[in-house]
């Protein structure tokens, strides 16, 4: 039994409950202790409260690599940096939910707590599937590498325009499904209201639980692209989730830390963008190097330096540059 589970999870089960336990305790402390109150997140506290979370991400990688090994632990590292950059692109898509709907701050830690939730499942299924693709059909990490080339190409070349929150189809989709208040209520989701033409209570979703719906469909675009990329370093469910999971922990922190500051990071996306087309490229050269694998180590290092670089291009190009003038738009047809 405990061969079969070790098979099919990639490591123990203690390993997984042990992970499991922290997540559980780190979030009701975030929720139950910094935050039960409900203010604002100012930026000190976001940076201070990121940092701790990027410490016990790489405290985490820290005991992967002394119990599973170097080869696991400097995997676990590499992941963890190309999830923690891949997540400051989704940061720009929160900020055009939040304000598309007028979410006030106070109220924003609550949408991205349960987001977090939301997320922290559908990775599981989503990496607990692609998983077993690569278990049972080795070929498709060359699918995943060749879409992960083409997206990087994609990003490079092809210019996108703002998006308009308001067109988009799953969100017209739950507004005719779900009967929505057209204004919000504190930090509630839903709230009973008087129907005007039936004088009956009726439950009604708020602008809140709109912006969590959009925030958890963002999620699982972005995965489409996160989840190929880690399973082209490792193939290891246990490191491809944990290393995912504690890279989106601090994701809540790091939207209220870069969220005035979004404007200084003009270029991440073309640094984004050549990580991508590395992280696909490198089994492909692998093969035709005749290496078994391409080393951890150089991975690691070229992430590194494509991030630094596109974050050092990016602050210096937009040095001088105050925080842009945007009025945040409106949310007509609630």
């Amino acid at each position: 039994m405990e061969f079969l589970l070790t098979l099919f999870l990639g490591q123990p089960l203690w390993m997984w409950l042990g992970f499991l336990a922290l997540v559980v305790a780190l979030l009701a402390f975030d929720l139950g202790v910094l935050h039960r109150d409900g203010r604002a997140i100012e930026v000190r506290e976001s940076l201070m409260l990121s940092a701790f979370y990027i410490v016990m991400g790489v405290a985490f990688g820290a005991f992967v690599w002394f119990q599973l090994g170097a080869q696991s632990g400097v995997e676990y590292l590499t992941g963890f940096v190309v999830e923690k950059s891949l997540a400051m692109d989704n940061v720009f898509v929160i900020a055009m939910i939040f304000s598309y709907f007028a979410i006030p701050r106070e109220y924003q830690h609550r949408v991205l707590f349960w987001g977090i939730l939301g997320v922290i499942v559908l990775r599981a299924i989503m990496i607990g599937f692609g998983a077993a693709l690569v278990s049972n059909y080795g070929w498709v990490l060359y699918i995943f590498a060749a879409f992960l080339v083409f997206t990087g190409i994609r990003m490079l070349w092809v210019v996108e325009g703002e998006q308009d929150i308001g067109s988009n189809r799953l969100l017209k989709w739950v507004r005719s499904h779900v009967p929505v208040s057209d204004r919000l209520s504190g930090n509630r989701f839903f709230v009973h209201e008087k129907d005007e033409t039936t004088g009956k209570m009726r439950r009604l979703a708020t602008p809140l639980f709109l912006a969590l719906v959009m925030i958890e469909i963002a999620d699982v675009i972005f995965a489409v692209d996160s989840v190929p990329a880690i399973f082209a370093i490792t193939t290891d469910p246990f490191i491809v989730y944990t290393s995912n999971i504690f890279a989106i922990l601090g994701l809540r922190a790091l939207y209220f830390a870069l969220a005035a500051v979004l404007h200084r990071f003009a270029y991440l996306k073309q640094a984004l963008a050549i990580l991508l087309v590395f992280i696909g490229s490198k089994i492909f050269i692998a093969d035709l190097l005749g290496w078994q694998k391409f080393p951890a180590e150089w991975s690691l290092g070229i992430t590194f330096a494509i991030l630094a670089a596109g974050v050092g291009y990016s602050l210096w190009r937009t040095r001088g540059d105050g925080e842009p003038a945007k009025e945040a738009p409106s949310a007509p047809d609630r």
